[in-house]
């Protein structure tokens, strides 16, 4: 089932790819009712489910809606897809003419699991990968946010320094660590600098970018009140440039997390990059896709439960533009 959402209306739950019919209440409310009750309601519209996941669309009377589609159909969508991968994984690795340390199967990068996370190896390695990251988030909205604003209040410093962060934004943190490597050597120093560059410059070009979005008729409005430049730039640039700035986290921490696992397989520090490096030379297969997966589980959680809903939640309450 799925809630109907409708701002601060909810109404029954719906099924995804579901049909319902929807009995108009007033302009601002529907209720959603079962198919054998649709011939009691007088006025009726076709409800139609579209999307899968937690958040999906319904459109209405060629009107887009929001709903928050069922969590217990998208699980069970989820688990047989899962189980299809598992399946067709152990099916080749058993049937498929090569080694075992080509392609191990799924119960060996479990057992890997468990023999890292008993001996204490696989919490360090996540703990040091996660330290740095928000090490890197924290001095990024510390630095960057103020940087782009200030940037952002004056036209020519925004239009003098727009290609400058552009051409370091496109550089990544990756492409540097060679270099990073010949200045600081190989240690700690050396990540934390390629993974705060890569998370900066986002943030920064984004910051500008929002502020400069903001449009002019809010600042005259402050200035024919006496404002002062700090604070509308406070009350007005700063706020509005917050959708701005989120997804500039958002994209920052995405490019930083991939620079971070790259800067780890490079300098040899403990980390999950470490780890799939490490296990390369011995052939340890079976480590490797569980530091991958591991990888991609820790960022889709970050992105899905707190930089999605933080973007999201800043552009509902602060966004210019209704979405």
């Amino acid at each position: 089932q799925a809630q109907l959402i409708n701002r601060t209306r909810h109404g029954q739950m719906l099924i995804p790819g579901q049909t319902l019919y929807v009995l108009e209440l007033e302009p601002a409310a529907y209720a959603a009712l079962a198919a054998n009750e649709a011939e009691k309601a007088a006025h009726i519209n076709i409800l139609e489910v579209r999307g899968f996941g937690s958040m999906g669309r319904i459109y209405l009377g060629g009107e887009e809606r929001d709903i928050d589609v069922g969590w217990r159909a998208a699980l069970a969508t989820w688990a047989a897809l899962l189980g299809g991968v598992l399946a067709a994984w152990s099916l080749a690795a058993a049937t498929l003419p090569m080694p075992a340390y080509v392609l191990p199967p799924p119960t060996a990068v479990l057992e890997a699991l468990v023999d890292l996370a008993r001996k204490g190896i696989l919490p360090t390695y996540v703990g040091e990968s996660l330290r740095r990251i928000v090490q890197a988030a924290l001095v990024a909205v510390a630095v960057g946010v103020p940087a782009g604003v200030l940037l952002g209040m004056s036209r020519r410093a925004a239009e003098f320094s727009y290609p400058l962060l552009s051409f370091f934004q496109s550089v990544s943190g990756i492409a540097w660590l060679p270099l990073m490597l010949i200045w600081f050597g190989f240690g700690e120093r050396t990540i934390l600098i390629a993974v705060n560059y890569t998370v900066l410059f986002p943030v920064v070009f984004n910051a500008l970018l929002g502020v400069r979005s903001v449009p002019q008729i809010y600042v005259n409005a402050l200035r024919t009140l006496g404002a002062s430049r700090w604070r509308i730039a406070w009350a007005v640039l700063l706020p509005g440039a917050l959708p701005s700035i989120a997804t500039g986290v958002r994209l920052g921490l995405a490019y930083g997390w991939r620079a971070l696992i790259a800067a780890e397989m490079l300098v040899g520090a403990n980390g999950l990059g470490f780890m799939i490096f490490s296990a390369q030379p011995f052939h340890l297969t079976a480590r490797i896709m569980l530091g991958m997966g591991i990888i991609g589980v820790l960022w889709t959680l970050l992105d899905y439960f707190f930089l999605r809903p933080l973007e999201d939640a800043t552009i509902a309450r602060w966004g210019l533009v209704q979405r």
